[in-house]
């Protein structure tokens, strides 16, 4: 390996690891009903003014023939309106299969995608599930961009969501 490679290696990979994170718990509870179906599921960070920072994760039935649970995606009404209306669905590096019950860990970073770089200042992290046959549920998680020193915080749902948590990493 040439040593301006091998330097220029390090140094991304020192950066990186210097680099502040955002790490999220999200909770699927396990429901107990008959014709249970996995919720279709975003996640994504707003600004106070209710614009949309980050799309962070958008779970549905990506294997559906033609592409058709994507039309589901409407379901998640407050995700649709804000920024779901306007992209292009599968979205590269955020889009994934709905998921079963449990903790789904999720982990960004600044400066790589989805996170990207985001100006200093309030957000709110939102996860919105929709369930056919079910309910839907929004849960939020107020956070300060970029983290002076460690931190978590968490809200829990209802029925739909279990805890949402929120751990940043300066």
């Amino acid at each position: 390996m040439h040593k301006p490679l091998f330097l220029a290696a390090g140094l991304l990979a020192a950066s990186s690891a210097f680099a502040a994170g955002i790490e999220v718990d999200i909770e699927l509870p396990r429901i107990d009903v008959s014709d249970y179906r996995r919720p279709y599921v975003a996640a994504w960070l707003e600004r106070p003014d209710n614009s949309v920072a980050a799309n962070l994760a958008v779970w549905y039935d990506v294997k559906m023939r033609n592409a058709e649970g994507a039309k589901w995606l409407k379901d998640m009404r407050l995700w649709w309106r804000r920024t779901g209306r306007d992209l292009e669905q599968p979205i590269d590096g955020v889009t994934a299969a709905t998921r079963n019950p449990g903790v789904h860990k999720l982990s960004f970073t600044e400066g790589q995608t989805p996170l990207g770089k985001l100006a200093a200042g309030e957000y709110r992290l939102v996860v919105e599930a929709s369930r056919e046959h079910g309910g839907r549920e929004v849960v939020t998680v107020p956070l300060q961009w970029p983290p002076a020193s460690a931190s978590r915080n968490e809200a829990r749902g209802e029925h739909e969501l279990g805890t949402i948590a929120v751990q940043l990493k300066p």
